[in-house]
């Protein structure tokens, strides 16, 4: 069967090939209690994380390269998938956080029928992601916690190869704004939290991302402001991003999210854009 399911609509037969996300079926790079996800996530650090191999975009900085490329992960079935969940759960996890599960999400959903893990479900979503796949998954999701990663269709073509990228990614946390937010002792354990990372020399980009968050997600949703940018990847044609951000520009997006009366910012010191921070994919 042909797979449209991600924006790109590549139309590969996942049985015999993979597609222009990299792999066919399943792929796990890593799986394990990840201890550094927003606190309002995982408060005791323990967010069961399980990191699919291939991804539809095709960031240059990406700091999971390998990953993204699909140069290392694990085959697995279904079953073996949601064996992964139950133990994640079993070893004290507070969530099961599904990162970059965008173009697997048949095989995840099926993974979820057979095991439907007690703890909140997170789909950790790169935003380049199809209504219709989310339909799929959305009666199993928690939480979304999506990228908004550019605003400017020419500065995602030149970064990821895809045009289209803020338009589906817009779409996309359209249709998660959807579930309302549920907190239980300052845990986020229903609703949505959007991600924006700070680039360097591009601040009137992520204003603009800010103004459109502004007008499609809710009051009370979580806003996570990130400065972990580490020049790293295919970056080398690309000068602009060999540096880390400065202080300067940090500060001049929280606070214009600031006086856009966003209620809940999460954002991260300067020592976050470390690559200590990036797990080894074993």
């Amino acid at each position: 069967m042909q797979c449209f399911l991600c924006p790109v609509k590549c139309g590969a037969d996942r049985s015999v090939r993979a597609g222009a996300c990299g792999v066919k079926g399943i792929s796990v790079a890593k799986a394990y209690l990840h201890p550094f996800e927003e606190p309002f996530l995982s408060p005791n650090k323990r967010s069961g994380t399980i990191f699919f191999a291939g991804c539809s975009l095709r960031c240059v900085f990406c700091q999971n390269y390998e990953v993204s490329r699909a140069e290392k992960g694990e085959v697995m079935c279904e079953k073996r998938l949601s064996d992964l969940f139950r133990s994640l759960e079993e070893q004290g996890a507070e969530n099961i956080d599904l990162v970059t599960a965008d173009h697997v999400i048949p095989y995840v959903v099926e993974a979820l029928k057979i095991y439907r893990p007690r703890v909140p479900v997170i789909l950790n979503s790169g935003g380049y992601v199809t209504e219709e796949a989310l339909a799929l998954i959305d009666p199993f999701i928690d939480i979304y916690l999506p990228d908004f990663k550019f605003f400017d269709p020419l500065l995602a073509q030149k970064f990821t190869g895809r045009k289209d990228y803020p338009e589906v990614a817009a779409t996309a946390i359209k249709f998660m704004a959807k579930k309302p937010s549920v907190y239980q002792n300052g845990q986020l354990m229903r609703g949505l939290a959007v991600r924006h990372l700070v680039l360097p020399s591009h601040t009137e980009d992520s204003k603009r991302v800010l103004d459109t968050l502004k007008g499609i997600i809710p009051a009370d949703a979580s806003l996570s402001l990130m400065r972990q940018y580490t020049p790293m990847g295919d970056i080398e044609g690309f000068p602009e991003l060999n540096r880390r951000v400065t202080d300067r520009e940090y500060e001049r997006v929280v606070n214009y999210a600031i006086s856009l009366g966003f209620l809940n910012i999460y954002t991260q010191e300067k020592s976050s854009a470390d690559p200590k921070f990036i797990p080894a994919w074993d």
